[in-house]
């Protein structure tokens, strides 16, 4: 009879490793057996309708489409049938995007979108929204893969609408392109294709883009100017000048659409006709203490020249104080507090000066000379007289000025005048003063109302000082007439 093994502690600790060992192996078999049938899948790729059968081991679609080398952009969307986690025999589904642009209400918005058709896409709005918006599908290029190769509509016919006619394409799952083909229609370059939705109804429509100019004839409307005139009685008044309307001649670039007129933009603009303003005279009224304070004006003038120029709108006992300021008439008008000065202020007389023109003027002293130069601030500095000479910019303002019925005696002294003031340089500047270009105006940036590149275009510059002359003074030889006087105007 064989004897039992004696248990000893070590026989013990020998025996336990063993069965920890074991156990260690058949868990690792199985896990290994485990992880060979459940990490590798046979799962189902559909790239845009398209479905291939790929295996892999990757646990989630995004390590998959890595692995196929799929390029995922922002606006695709990925989908899996087994959730996050990759599962045996799963779909995962993925859908490019594309851009079209939809037309809401009128408003064409750039949208990203994966439907496989016109119609769908357009029922994608169906669904959430209600029928007041009106929602069209844009296809910008019908021959484009992207956006032109959209199927029109999946389930059914489609209306085609091009040049007044409409027809019937009974193939919906087609693009534009194969269905407007079919049909005969030839699309230009700019033409419009749209997809929209009528009850039932799936519209192709075709719009045709052309382009085309129209001439027309805008009038000039004149302005009216007021003077004041101390040898009129108080209160009472007289046209000197009857105002005339201008005529000008614009031209626009139009875009039809299916022959109606969409938009359209100034393409150039000429005054044909210069609108003359209205000159009205008013008496001025004056006070007892005006009175009595131009009397004690008239001695401290130490018996100036022009002391007795009070009675003239033009100038004031003020002008004393300011003879320093080159063709700056303003300065005195801004320091009288004269009757005279101040009536003048109401017919916005003052903005004609070179120290104050771009301040006052008031309403219609602005609309006139916005009217008279909008052919100049329309057009592109080389169009106009970009840095002209001497003879260019007479000739300019030779028929500047004839617009105006300033001729004979008050063109001479136009001439006079600015070869005094500037020699008839653009870019002539008072070194003291600052008074700048042919007009000499002060500051410069008054003649901005006439065009932003007064400093550098001689038409700006003339049809500002022209403008001037005739708030301030009426006519150069009026304007003269004053710089004969005081030396500046």
């Amino acid at each position: 009879m064989a004897m039992a093994r004696r248990w000893t502690p070590q026989r013990f600790v020998t025996l336990r490793r063993i069965r920890v060992i074991a156990c260690i192996a058949a868990t690792s078999i199985a896990l290994a057996g485990s992880f060979a049938f459940t990490a590798r899948k046979s799962v189902a790729l559909n790239i845009n309708g398209q479905t291939t059968q790929v295996t892999t081991y990757a646990m989630t679609a995004t390590r998959l489409l890595e692995e196929q080398g799929v390029d995922i952009k922002t606006h695709d969307i990925v989908t899996t049938s087994s959730g996050d986690q990759l599962a045996n025999h799963a779909v995962v589904t993925v859908q490019s995007a594309y851009q079209t642009t939809i037309n809401i209400d009128g408003t064409s918005v750039p949208f990203w979108t994966v439907a496989t058709s016109a119609d769908q896409l357009l029922g994608f709005f169906e669904e959430n929204q209600n029928n007041a918006t009106k929602i069209t599908v844009d296809i910008d290029n019908v021959y484009n893969q992207l956006t032109g190769g959209l199927v029109i509509n999946q389930d059914g016919p489609v209306t085609v609408i091009a040049d007044g006619k409409t027809s019937v394409a009974p193939n919906g799952k087609l693009p534009a392109a194969s269905i407007l083909d079919s049909k005969g229609i030839v699309l230009n370059k700019e033409d419009r294709v749209s997809v929209e939705k009528d009850g039932d109804t799936t519209i192709l429509r075709v719009r045709r883009v052309t382009h085309g100019e129209e001439t027309r004839t805008a009038i000039v409307p004149y302005s009216t100017q007021t003077i004041i005139d101390s040898n009129l009685p108080e209160g009472q008044s007289e046209i000197r000048q009857q105002g005339v309307n201008g005529e000008k001649t614009q031209v626009y670039n139009v875009t039809y659409v299916d022959g109606v007129a969409e938009s359209e933009t100034l393409k150039s603009e000429t005054v044909t006709t210069m609108a003359i303003d209205q000159i009205i005279a008013v008496g001025a009224a004056k006070s007892d203490t005006d009175k009595g304070s131009d009397k004690k004006s008239d001695s401290a003038d130490n018996g100036k020249a022009d002391s007795g120029s009070n009675n003239q709108h033009e100038s004031s006992g003020n002008n004393a104080n300011n003879t320093g300021d080159k063709n700056n008439s303003s300065s005195g008008n801004n320091t009288n507090t004269d009757t005279n000065n101040n009536a003048g202020n109401t017919g916005g007389n003052n903005s004609g000066n070179s120290g104050n023109t771009g301040n006052t003027g008031g309403g219609t002293n602005n609309n006139s000379g916005s009217s008279g130069s909008d052919s100049g601030t329309t057009t592109t500095p080389s169009g106009r007289l970009w840095h002209a000479t001497v003879a260019q910019a007479q000739a300019y303002a030779a028929g500047a000025a004839a617009q105006r019925g300033w001729t004979g005696n008050d063109w001479d002294c136009l001439v006079k005048l600015w070869n005094r003031e500037s020699r008839w340089l653009w870019y002539a500047e008072n070194a003291s003063s600052g008074a700048y270009g042919i007009p000499q105006s002060l500051p410069a940036d008054k003649m901005a109302a006439f065009g932003a590149n007064y400093r550098d275009d001689a038409a700006v510059q003339i049809d500002w000082g022209l403008w001037y002359i005739a708030q301030r003074y009426g006519s150069p030889s009026k304007a003269w007439q004053n710089s004969e006087q005081i030396g500046w105007y």
